[in-house]
């Protein structure tokens, strides 16, 4: 039958109940127990520990309904998991029994009675009354147990959650992460900040903003593409521990690892550089570990990955020499640096590329992103890539930088801060030059973040981390789409 007609036959259900005098959709209804809770009790009352099985009430949406004569089988599931339903029908009150009759899958209901096991041994509530809570007026998809068209599954992110417990988990795992995420930086001193996100100079990244328009102040702002220039300022004023898990906005493709709209943790540590934040990061990843899934041993995409400190260390220069047999300390500009990609036999002409530092992540991310597979940190990367970050002492070309790879992705980009403000606004102005050239990601020049940085910034360290690609690594997700609820899409016709 059409889905149209489904959803008429359902219609004509809630309003026979309306006239049996039935509110198909409660205001409230007072459980006692969820589906574990009430699982928990049964087998506490099994193994001696209570006096018996309790009455309980339960609620949650009606998956499966199997009738038997006079009996009637319910697989009902919340937030927690499932649990299995008896419902006498002639033990029913006359509109308990104009309920049941009128029930379908997909109903949310709640109901009352003793716990007991079926002959089956199934753990089963046996219902000694039934509450309709709302009435589901659309069918769920065919196969519930099975929604796999992505499509479907992203779009209508409450069908999947319904028809699909394991994005459920995904999602709750996301938010014990933010959670844990939040005890360990407390724990170690930082004070959780809130910075704009309307900004009317969009820095703190090589990024493409989005733009909107204020109506009252009658100017354009850009959504911020980082929290970094406004955390600095904090830094600057006087806070020496600082951090903010928020949204940023880039207007970049959209693939299984980026998303337009995604969350990141920015941190920045006065009196501290790089080496500290490298061993806070290990440190951090670790506790996340063992927080979520109770373990620094992960499996991700079938790769059996360990958390724990220390990680391996290796510089950016000897990584791209290893896998792409290119030397950028030897080849500093942009076309000696092509000519030697293109000597090593790889075919650079699609690449899109066309500044040097745009070609040495290029070869990263090409050549040696995908072999990270255990947990690595790629260190010193040349000044060009990195505007933001303080040179080293004992190479001008390079900077204190580095990231953070996992399961071939990277997570966690952080700075030795650049605190000299001639040096940043020297440098601020080239990206400028490189704007003006067509480079649309280049860094713009904040004027007002450049005035406070000539109060004078203490030596810090900073960190970024991605929460979304952190969560499909502790949740052995291949997209991040799978753990982003609501993932941006195009506009359906």
């Amino acid at each position: 039958m059409p889905l149209e007609g489904l959803t008429q036959q359902r219609l004509q259900k809630l309003n026979r109940l309306r006239y049996q005098g039935v509110e198909p959709y409660r205001h409230c209804f007072d459980r006692s127990h969820t589906s574990t809770q009430a699982l928990a009790l049964l087998e506490s009352w099994e193994a001696g520990g209570t006096e018996g099985p309790s009455s309980v009430t339960v609620a949650g949406r009606v998956m499966s309904l199997r009738t038997m004569g006079k009996a009637a089988f319910l697989d009902l599931r919340d937030g927690n998991g499932r649990i299995q339903v008896l419902v006498r029908i002639p033990q029913l009150t006359p509109q308990e029994r104009e309920v049941f009759a009128e029930l379908d899958i997909g109903d949310i209901i709640g109901v009352q009675g003793g716990l007991m096991r079926t002959r089956t041994g199934e753990a089963t509530v046996e219902a000694a009354g039934l509450t309709l809570l709302a009435k589901c007026l659309r069918p769920l998809p065919e196969k519930w147990h099975g929604l796999s068209d992505n499509e479907i599954r992203y779009r209508q992110r409450y069908l999947d959650l319904i028809a699909n417990p394991p994005s459920l988990q995904t999602l709750k795992t996301r938010s014990l992460i933010v959670s844990a995420l939040r005890r360990f930086m407390e724990a170690q001193g930082f004070l959780e900040m809130e910075t704009p996100v309307f900004q009317t100079t969009p820095g703190g990244a090589a990024a493409t903003p989005f733009i909107t328009y204020h109506k009252s102040l009658g100017q354009d702002f850009y959504l911020r593409i980082a929290t970094e220039l406004h955390l600095k300022r904090l830094i600057i004023g006087g806070f020496e521990r600082v951090y903010e898990i928020g949204r940023v906005f880039r207007n970049e493709g959209i693939s299984t690892k980026h998303n337009p709209e995604f969350t990141t943790l920015e941190s920045y540590q006065a009196y501290a550089d790089y080496s500290q934040v490298m061993e806070m990061v290990e440190r951090m990843m670790a506790h996340l570990a063992r927080e979520v899934l109770g373990s620094e041993l992960i499996t991700y995409q079938g790769n059996a990955i360990s958390l724990s400190p220390p990680w391996r260390r290796v510089t950016l220069r000897d990584a791209i020499l290893e896998h792409a047999g290119v030397d950028f300390q030897e080849h500093r500009d942009y076309p000696s640096l092509l000519a030697a990609v293109k000597a090593a036999g790889h075919g650079a002409g699609d690449w899109q590329v066309h500044t040097f530092g745009k070609l040495v992540d290029k070869l990263l991310s090409t050549f040696v992103e995908p072999t990270l597979i255990q947990p690595t940190l790629l260190l010193d990367y040349p000044v060009e890539m990195s505007p933001l970050a303080k040179r080293r002492e004992d190479n001008p070309h390079l900077v204190e930088r580095f990231e953070g790879f996992i399961g071939g992705m990277e997570v966690a980009n952080a700075f030795t801060e650049l605190n000299d403000p001639l040096d940043q606004r020297e440098r601020l102005q080239e990206q400028a030059r490189m704007r003006q050239e067509g480079d649309e990601e280049a860094e713009v020049a904040d004027e007002d973040f450049l005035t406070a940085l000539e109060y004078g910034m203490p030596p810090a360290g900073g960190l970024g981390v991605g929460i979304d690609r952190l969560v499909m690594l502790l949740a052995d997700a291949p997209s991040i789409r799978e753990v982003i609820p609501f993932p941006t899409l195009r506009t359906r016709e």
